[in-house]
């Protein structure tokens, strides 16, 4: 595992194939909290656990999976939703609540 006190604020974070996938907010455990002002993270604070980090280099966190990859296992916090709410309804999808 990559030594975590090398892990700072506002460091890049990138695949292993150069792409961007965010920027480190802080460390929250064994995970990185990424901005959610990132243009990568649509408004929302997007976790990296710290398995995922082959190195820091060049003032960047570089991961051990590609942009992509880090993307489709990034955990999500949604700001201001309740477990089980529809983001835009607050229903169930597909129950017969949801929808205006």
């Amino acid at each position: 595992m990559v030594d975590r006190t090398s892990i700072r604020e506002h460091q890049d974070v990138k695949g292993s194939d150069g792409g961007h996938v965010g920027t480190v907010d802080h460390l929250d455990g064994d995970r990185i909290k990424l901005t959610r002002t990132d243009p990568a993270a649509g408004g929302e604070h997007h976790f990296i656990h710290l398995d995922s980090v082959d190195r820091v280099d060049g003032g960047a966190v570089i991961l051990n999976r590609t942009t992509a990859q880090a993307r489709d296992e990034w955990g999500v916090e949604a700001v201001g939703a309740l477990p089980g709410e529809d983001d835009e309804h607050g229903a169930e999808p597909g129950s017969s609540t949801a929808g205006p």
